[in-house]
């Protein structure tokens, strides 16, 4: 996959598999690829040559409409309808995939509590009266209020402070731990890779550095890995075995 004018290709040669239920991180650095890879799942990017199957099918097969309905997405700038309720917002998907008012009024609620905010507090406000870090909240919602088997999430906490980055890290965890859902996540952040992370893919220039889990990252790095992760680090690689045991 090469963007115009580009020299080189934005994603090359790349091949890895992700195991259903995991939640997989994509760490690197700006223009390594792993947001042109995400976004190949959903159909937003094409790519020029090879094969994106989610499950048994390939992505290039389906509707484009009717496999993004079924994938779940999480940017940095969330993207809240503005003169839709939080309601509104998070029962999109399920509007369109023609839920009945009150199966959609009990998930909304549901999803509401599930992302720390209570529904009769925050169900009619407007995103407008909203904080940044509860806009994401929203956002997370939004993305799974249909029940997707993938969620895919491109930066989706860059925008914030660091205290609620941490609490918004510390919520996704959660539920990922509660749903049976697929998360593929991408940052730059080598911290936030390995404070969520089942599984750690390390992208460089478009490629695939390393993969694995984060134990085996931080015991066996390439070169790469290794100066990426700061492993020199005796206190740095204290505590980061310290977060993922």
């Amino acid at each position: 996959m090469r963007y115009p004018r580009a020299d080189r290709n934005a994603v090359d040669g790349v091949s890895v598999e992700i195991p259903a239920g995991s939640f997989t991180v994509f760490v690197g650095p700006s223009g390594c690829g792993k947001s042109t890879l995400l976004r190949t799942v959903n159909r937003l990017v094409v790519p020029q040559s090879g094969r994106v199957f989610v499950g048994d099918d390939d992505v290039a097969a389906m509707n484009a409409v009717d496999l993004r309905r079924g994938i779940g997405y999480v940017i940095q700038a969330v993207g809240l309808f503005t003169h839709m309720t939080v309601a509104q917002n998070v029962g999109v998907v399920p509007t369109l995939l023609r839920w009945d008012r009150a199966r959609i009024q009990a998930r909304v609620d549901e999803l509401l509590g599930l992302v720390g905010l209570e529904p009769a507090r925050y169900r009619n406000r407007y995103p407008r009266e909203l904080s940044g870090g509860e806009q994401q909240r929203v956002g997370v919602a939004r993305a799974i209020a249909a029940e997707p088997p993938v969620l895919l999430m491109d930066e989706p906490f860059g925008a914030v402070d660091a205290i609620v980055r941490r609490s918004l890290q510390d919520e996704i965890r959660r539920i990922a731990s509660t749903l049976n859902t697929t998360i593929l996540f991408v940052t730059h952040d080598v911290d936030e890779a390995l404070r969520l992370a089942d599984r750690i893919v390390v992208m460089r220039e478009g490629r695939i550095e390393q993969h694995g889990s984060p134990e085996e990252l931080l015991q066996v790095p390439t070169p790469y890995v290794a100066q990426m992760f700061a492993i020199d680090s005796e206190l740095r690689k204290y505590d980061a075995l310290r977060r993922v045991l």
